[in-house]
This record gives structure tokens, sequence and C-alpha cells, in this order.
């Protein structure tokens, strides 16, 4: 089996948690056997002095057919 690992940047405007699932659910529209997903980082963009949208750096992990 070979797995192949891509980077993306899921973000959300409500949680970490939604960012993270955004990244998932929009890997997965063109990206087929997800196996796993690994959250490296997580930042914020900041107005008004509040968090104006959270962003979940992740790794998503799949199988290659050959």
């Amino acid at each position: 089996m070979v797995v192949k690992v891509i980077e993306l940047v899921g973000t959300s405007h409500h949680n970490w948690t939604e960012a993270v699932d955004n990244a998932v659910m929009e890997a997965s529209k063109t990206v087929d056997d997800i196996m796993g997903v690994e959250v490296t980082n997580f930042t914020a963009n900041v107005g008004k002095g509040h968090i104006a949208e959270y962003k979940a750096d992740v790794k998503i992990a799949f199988q290659v057919h050959h």
C-alpha cells in the first residue's frame, strides 16, 4: 500500500474543530480513500478584539491506487 499526504488549511468563523472538518470535507470532494488527518497548527485572524476566523493547518493522508 502507498499513502500520500497533502497539506491544507481549513477555516471557520466558529471554532478550530470546524476548521479541521472543513478541510477534510473539501479534500474529500476530490480525494478518495482518506485514511486520517493530523492537525499541525492552530491559528486565527483577529478583528475588533475578537477571533474573526479560525484556521487549522492539517495533513491529510490517503491511499494511492495504482
